[in-house]
């Protein structure tokens, strides 16, 4: 074969994304990130980017935050503004689904192209420093008495944190439709809320308010696991009597109307990025659980976990 015809061979391999991943030129990737900065998909976010560029499998990464209605406002302007773009991506996650279950958003997740789930993560209950209470029970009691008394703060409505809220109020005879919920629309605004006291109890995925716990600023008094986190002494709600557990999940999707070889060949790069030191170092850092699934396999999960949380949030009276 000629040199000049071998070369535009291979243009139109890599042009269709059908190329071996170790033959490909490294990609300029944008990263839409549907929150402010500061919470837990920023910092996945971020963390995958960084394992992306150091597994050499994208040259750059520009990452654009777009926060507000549980991603809804970021997934909007995901799917309308990268149709076909073979190196976009976006984070999201459990949050995403519950955000879209109550609001109910003119774009849908659908739209987009499913890449891989990544991690899992449980939720910590904390309570500010200065508060009356001291354990979930103190909160439970109060609860029981008062429903609206109590005000949690978290990330938007339908976050695993608020979930978690209307089961356990569900779980212990309080009315899951009275809970006084504050949604934030980031994990650096429901941060504030709490150390500033103007929240009764926060929720957040562990690794979002670890360093607040180490100092003292925040009292953790419950985990959303089925056990307890290793190396984290917090009781799960269920050695509470509480009988709820919730995980909160996060991955990416790619963008509406890639081809199939474009889907693999992004779905090949970030399963690399996910097998990089870099990324090792962010699991460890963050607290996250690796729970990489991708392909159909995750089209599956994403659908039947829509249906899951359908399910727990009609009947916790939030939708």
């Amino acid at each position: 074969m000629r040199r000049d015809t071998f070369l535009k061979s291979l243009a139109a391999l890599a042009a269709a994304g059908a190329l071996p991943l170790s033959a490909r030129a490294a990609a300029n990737v944008k990263m839409m990130i549907p929150a402010n900065p500061g919470g837990g998909w920023d910092t996945t976010g971020r963390a995958l980017g960084k394992a992306l560029t150091d597994a050499k499998v994208a040259d750059t990464v520009a990452y654009d935050n777009k926060g507000g209605a549980a991603g809804a406002l970021g997934l909007a302007q995901f799917v309308n503004g990268s149709k076909g773009d073979p190196n976009a991506l976006m984070v999201m996650g459990s949050v995403m689904l519950g955000g879209i279950i109550t609001g109910k958003p003119p774009v849908k997740l659908e739209q987009a192209t499913p890449i891989a789930r990544m991690t899992t993560e449980y939720n910590v209950f904390v309570l500010p420093s200065n508060s009356p209470f001291k354990t979930m029970k103190d909160v439970v009691e109060q609860l029981k008495k008062d429903p609206g008394s109590v005000k949690w703060g978290g990330g938007s409505r339908g976050s695993t944190e608020h979930i978690a809220a209307a089961m356990i109020a569900q779980k212990v005879g309080a009315d899951p439709s009275k809970i006084n919920y504050v949604a934030f629309r980031g994990g650096g605004e429901a941060t504030a809320a709490i150390l500033g006291g103007n929240v009764t109890i926060g929720g957040s995925g562990y690794s979002e308010f670890a360093e607040y716990i180490a100092a003292g600023k925040m009292k953790p008094i419950a985990v959303t696991s089925a056990q307890r986190l290793p190396g984290i002494n917090v009781p799960t709600l269920k050695e509470q009597g509480i009988d709820v557990e919730i995980g909160n999940w996060r991955g990416v999707y790619g963008a509406p109307g890639i081809s199939a070889e474009q889907r693999k060949a992004l779905t090949e790069m970030v399963l690399a990025a996910l097998k990089s030191a870099s990324w090792a170092e962010s699991l460890k850092k963050n607290d996250w659980t690796p729970a990489v699934l991708s392909g159909d396999a995750f089209s599956k999960f994403v659908d039947d976990d829509f249906a899951s949380l359908r399910a727990i949030m009609a009947k916790s009276g939030m939708v």
